[in-house]
């Protein structure tokens, strides 16, 4: 089981206008900020953050209970005051059914701690698989490719795996660069192999995917990235092994 929380800014749209027209950098780098404090009051917590939009994040947070989902909100509306944000808790065997229980969760107000507006509430769930997936030889691609075609390409990629992947009930987030993270859970290694194969179909690029298994998120990012790594040091034995799976203890 995989609980996934789901942090949104409330009125973020309505609240921007208030600040004008000549607002989006400052925009951006209220969302940079955001985001790092988010990431890292979670991560001090073994979970980990993804971009859905810039107002929205999905967290990973296996063994985080409500009372701690409440420190971090009473830590971030000190940050700021003038934003109100809320969380979604959802529990279920993969990270779709997760997301879909958060969701439903605050549709219907099933609000467990209104003075931290948390929806929801915390469950055991004591397994996270996720997938790190990168563009095998990337610096050859930047060698034929100009840096925006590069982008065009990354974001082609990330569509075919989000599309892709949903229908295996598993959710993708790119991470930037070229790398993507799929919450994976139930999604063995040969639908994974099979999912690679139809992405990249017709495309000259090739994809490594690391899957890292653990109790909490950050256990099995962690391991997802050693099992990446792991990939390149094969392949300079001579190795070619496009999938890798580590499994925390």
């Amino acid at each position: 089981m995989i609980q996934l929380t789901i942090i949104r800014i409330e009125g973020y749209g309505p609240w921007t206008v208030t600040l004008g027209s000549d607002r989006e950098a400052q925009l951006q780098m209220l969302q940079a900020r955001i985001y790092h404090d988010v990431q890292r009051l979670f991560n001090e917590r073994n979970c980990i953050v993804y971009f859905n939009r810039f107002d929205e994040y999905f967290a990973v947070t296996n063994g985080l209970d409500n009372s701690g989902h409440a420190e971090i909100q009473k830590e971030l509306a000190v940050s700021y005051p003038d934003l109100r944000m809320s969380m979604a808790i959802g529990v279920g065997r993969t990270a779709l059914e997760s997301s879909l229980g958060a969701y439903n969760s605050r549709k219907e107000g099933r609000m467990t701690d209104q003075s931290a507006r948390i929806f929801g509430t915390s469950q055991d769930a004591d397994t996270t698989q996720i997938m790190h997936i990168d563009v095998d030889s990337s610096t050859k691609v930047g060698d034929r490719l100009s840096p925006y075609e590069v982008t065009a390409l990354v974001v082609k990629i990330y569509s075919r795996l989000a599309e892709e992947f949903l229908r295996l009930d598993s959710l993708t987030f790119f991470l930037g660069g070229d790398n993507f993270m799929v919450l994976s859970n139930g999604v063995t290694k040969e639908q994974a192999d099979q999912v690679i194969r139809k992405v990249t179909a017709g495309i000259d690029i090739k994809l490594n995917c690391g899957i890292g298994i653990g109790r909490t998120g950050r256990k099995a990012a962690e391991a997802a990235t050693k099992a990446l790594d792991t990939i390149r040091d094969l392949r300079k034995e001579g190795k070619i092994q496009p999938i890798y799976e580590i499994r925390c203890p």
